[in-house]
């Protein structure tokens, strides 16, 4: 169900278990660091209802402020998280979970720029059958000739990212 290896790229059709699966991670994951006031949400294409995705669950906590040193880290790693610091992306505490990789796990500043944008981008694909029928398609392309090269599967879906960013809009807190 879920799992995929490291740099690999393949999609499964989306699975109504992958929501269970995030609500299930999110009550460990706040019951681990004991903040019940942290946001957590369901991000990437598992919680987009109708879009095949990687099986790998995307989920972002969102903190009150960004600190270099995360002070639930050893919380989270204790639930089989591995921390992977910024992982290329300044201002996120990068972790990733499992052999094969089950989950992506982000930790940013609530209502920054990563935060709204991934919330933008998620909610106008669930509003908007068309542009996830779209994005499928395109990941679906996009697989099918780097199988083998996450990298560039991941950028080639940039364009796409950006323009639904453009009619999206990062909703302002």
């Amino acid at each position: 169900m879920l799992g995929l290896t490291r740099g690999t790229v393949a999609l499964l059709p989306h699975s109504e278990k992958w929501h269970r699966v995030f609500e299930e991670e999110k009550e460990r994951i706040l019951t681990a660091v004991r903040d019940p006031t942290l946001a957590v949400e369901h991000i990437g294409s598992t919680a987009i209802g109708t879009v095949s995705a990687k099986p790998i669950l995307d989920i972002m906590i969102g903190t009150s402020g960004f600190d270099r040193e995360l002070t639930f880290q050893g919380a989270i790693e204790a639930l089989g998280y591995e921390f992977k610091g910024e992982n290329g992306i300044p201002e996120r505490h990068f972790f990733g979970k499992g052999t094969p990789r089950t989950v992506h796990l982000n930790v940013v500043r609530f209502g920054a720029d990563f935060w709204l944008s991934h919330i933008a981008f998620r909610d106008y694909l669930k509003q908007n059958p068309d542009a996830a029928r779209e994005y499928e398609q395109l990941k679906q392309s996009l697989a099918a000739g780097f199988a083998n090269d996450r990298e560039s599967y991941t950028n080639g879906k940039q364009a796409f990212v950006e323009s639904v960013l453009a009619l999206a809009g990062p909703k302002q807190i």
